[in-house]
């Protein structure tokens, strides 16, 4: 395990017998807890199946597309799945880019700020009172829902469902501290923007809200490739980091990161469907600076550097352009590095 640090790992859709083993191996290894991702289906089928297996450990939607499902669909889900795991949801909410709300799913993306910060506010409410006929209509500039004649078949296990939200940039992480329960950081996020733009925005955040640090968790997800060879584990990296810089959203974050033309370039191979050139845009200094690389204690240290000030650590392997077998392999050295 990580020295002061609660560990999560993340788990994706695969076969009953296989998602029983590894969540009761997560479970006995002392993880925290697992982030099941929203790619395209949804998260909470997965935890779904995890939870009867499992006693301890915590599920959360990691991250959960908020922008893409009625609030109240999403509140009946965490309650629903907060009942069958005996309380152990963590709903993590995450507005993902325009391009995806909008064009792979349809839905409206707006302002996400403002956006976000409506959803959570239903939620809230759906979980404390969609028990008790005390909602009539929630309205606001995304959504109106007539819940006069609405009733949950159950109460909920907690009137309050801890949430979490995920950030790249200053105003998601300000606003995260303000209105949610925790922080789901950005894998693409190197030491020096979350020394230098994360934690004041945290502090700004929890000042606004009167909160004191203690009353929120900060947990930062980072790529993490073991290997002895550290030149393998940078080229293993290099399609992963590639992938997720494609947003043309995030073209500031690399910007202000000191790799703004790295980014475009990767952003113009997308835009041209042209994975190679993709991959050929991404230098290895760009790789090292977002995931930690080289053998055990190299990670192990990098880890921490990165973690420094968070409450809890997300390590995730490269998942882009790798072997199953390698997959399989960065998987287990994980394992033993952080899951104890």
């Amino acid at each position: 395990m990580a020295k002061g640090k609660a560990v999560w790992a993340q788990i994706a859709p695969m076969p009953s017998e296989d998602l029983v083993a590894a969540v009761r191996s997560y479970e006995a290894a002392g993880v925290e807890g697992v982030w099941a991702p929203q790619m395209f289906g949804a998260p909470f089928s997965t935890l779904a199946a995890a939870a009867p297996a499992t006693q301890k450990i915590k599920l959360g939607t990691g991250i959960a597309l908020a922008f893409v499902r009625s609030p109240l669909e999403t509140a009946c889900s965490a309650v629903d799945l907060d009942l069958i795991s005996g309380g152990r949801v963590v709903l993590g909410l995450g507005s993902s880019a325009q391009s995806q709300t909008e064009g792979s799913f349809g839905s409206t993306y707006g302002k996400p700020l403002a956006h976000m910060r409506e959803i959570v506010g239903m939620i809230r409410k759906i979980v404390a009172l969609g028990h008790t006929g005390e909602l009539a209509h929630l309205k606001g500039d995304y959504h109106s829902l007539d819940l006069a004649h609405f009733r949950l078949l159950h109460p909920p296990v907690r009137s309050e469902i801890p949430i979490f939200l995920p950030a790249v940039f200053q105003k998601a992480c300000l606003q995260a501290a303000e209105i949610a329960d925790g922080l789901l950081g950005h894998p693409l996020w190197n030491e020096a923007w979350i020394e230098r733009e994360v934690i004041p925005n945290i502090r700004a955040g929890l000042d606004k809200s009167g909160r004191e640090r203690g009353d929120f968790s900060f947990n930062v997800s980072i790529f993490a490739a073991i290997d002895a060879d550290r030149k393998e584990a940078i080229e293993d990296c290099r399609a992963t980091v590639a992938y997720y810089s494609q947003s043309p959203q995030y073209l500031r974050y690399f910007e202000e990161i000191g790799f703004g033309k790295e980014a475009s370039a990767i952003q113009a191979a997308f835009a041209r469907g042209d994975p190679a050139e993709m991959i050929a845009a991404c230098p290895d200094e760009m790789v090292e600076s977002i995931a930690v690389v080289g053998d055990v204690d190299e990670v192990r240290a990098g880890v921490a550097r990165r973690a420094a000030a968070a409450d809890a650590i997300t390590p995730v392997i490269p998942h882009y352009g790798l072997s199953p077998e390698k997959s399989l392999t960065y998987s287990a050295r994980l394992a033993e590095a952080f899951y104890g």
